[in-house]
């Protein structure tokens, strides 16, 4: 392992290229860009192609969203294997998986039942190779030096979000939906590639893991269930992950109102685009688009905050739980964000969407307090 080195002078602060100088850390950043890249240009695609064989909206819907609420209970039955494997096989097979995968919906003439399916299994590993490779960054970087990794990969995750949309859009009209799927697969092939020529084969005793069953006898299924338990049942692990899923929850179920609340109020088309919490309480004086704007603005600036609750939760972690811990993290925000909009959408058909806009800001800036009255000790929680 050559993780970061921790600097000899105390007041030194690490630095993004310190941070982009770590090889191991630069391997796993790059990859993780392009795959995001291509799960957006996948997920657009195939939405795309599946509404075109049934001209459903809402099977349309289901296709976009298919690949998130499974991975809640992959982590749950399968998170153990990403401190139990080698990280190398589990990255590597993780993108080769999602690969074959795109080639399947790209090649094959499958019914919309099955397409489903194979989306869905595929989530149920996601959070196995992306634990993996979360902790495999926590090992490689020290200190402040770990925060400035994270910002980075949120920053990149954003971008690669945003433009393997636009590229799902441009491909599916150049090539097609199921030559666009293509496409993903052939990114997803690079990853796995490059991952398994550039990354050194670890045991996980070697970055900090311990191998085998490193918490609980028996299966998989039985050890990562045990395992999630011990996470969760931890005060401190438990806090602060509802403090990272909790704010942007709320904030998916408020912009997942933004177009009603648009429309309702007879917004130019093409201004939907542009319309996250405490400025989400701003909705209550129904402002118009140029103050929806900036309020849902100064909401996204607010995700910053996050941050500051990475190193503190990475030391709170037990040594051999970090790659289920981190999958457990991720898993469970895409679900929640997902649940978001649907239970703000019951609520807005009750109480109308402005109202319901601010009962979600108002959500988000309760669990900001809550955040705020903690004193968050960085002891790891105690392995029985």
């Amino acid at each position: 392992m050559t993780p970061t080195a921790e600097p000899a002078q105390g007041n030194h602060r690490a630095t993004y290229r310190e941070v982009l100088a770590e090889p191991r850390f630069r391997l796993l950043f790059s990859t993780r860009t392009v795959a995001i890249t291509a799960d957006a240009l996948r997920i657009t695609t195939f939405s795309v192609l599946v509404f075109s064989a049934t001209g459903s909206a809402l099977l349309s819907a289901l296709a976009f969203g298919i690949g998130f609420i499974p991975q809640l209970f992959g982590s749950l039955l399968l998170g153990s294997l990403a401190d139990r494997l080698p990280p190398r096989a589990l990255i590597t097979g993780g993108y080769a998986l999602t690969c074959v995968a795109a080639l399947l919906l790209a090649l094959v003439r499958m019914p919309v039942a099955a397409s489903l399916g194979v989306v869905a299994l595929v989530a149920l590993a996601t959070p196995v190779f992306h634990g993996a490779s979360s902790r495999l960054v926590a090992q490689s970087l020290e200190g402040d030096a770990y925060v400035l990794g994270r910002s980075l990969n949120n920053i990149a995750a954003s971008g690669a979000q945003l433009f393997g949309l636009a590229l799902g859009g441009a491909a599916v009209a150049a090539l097609g939906p199921r030559r666009a799927l293509a496409v993903s697969a052939a990114l997803y092939l690079g990853c796995a590639l490059t991952v398994r020529i550039g990354l050194p084969r670890l045991q996980p005793g070697e970055f900090g893991g311990t191998p085998g069953s490193a918490r609980g006898d028996g299966g998989t299924v039985r050890a990562s269930l045990h395992g999630a338990s011990l996470l969760l049942r931890g005060r401190t692990v438990r806090r602060l992950m509802l403090a990272q899923w909790l704010p942007p929850a709320f904030v998916a179920g408020a912009e997942g109102l933004i177009v009603a609340y648009a429309g309702e109020r007879h917004f130019a088309p093409g201004r939907y685009a542009v319309l996250m919490g405490l400025p989400l309480v701003g909705f209550a004086a129904e402002p118009g688009v140029g103050v929806s704007s900036c309020l849902l603005l100064l909401c996204g600036f607010g995700f910053a905050s996050g941050l500051g609750l990475q190193r503190p939760f990475l030391d709170a972690l037990p040594p051999d739980g970090q790659g289920q811990a981190f999958g457990l993290l991720g898993s469970g925000s895409m679900t929640l964000q997902g649940v978001g909009p649907a239970c703000f959408g019951a609520v807005a058909a009750g109480i109308g969407t402005g109202d319901a806009i601010v009962l979600a800001g108002g959500a988000a800036a309760l669990t900001a307090g809550w955040i705020l009255t903690w004193h968050t000790p960085t002891s790891p929680v105690p392995v029985p």
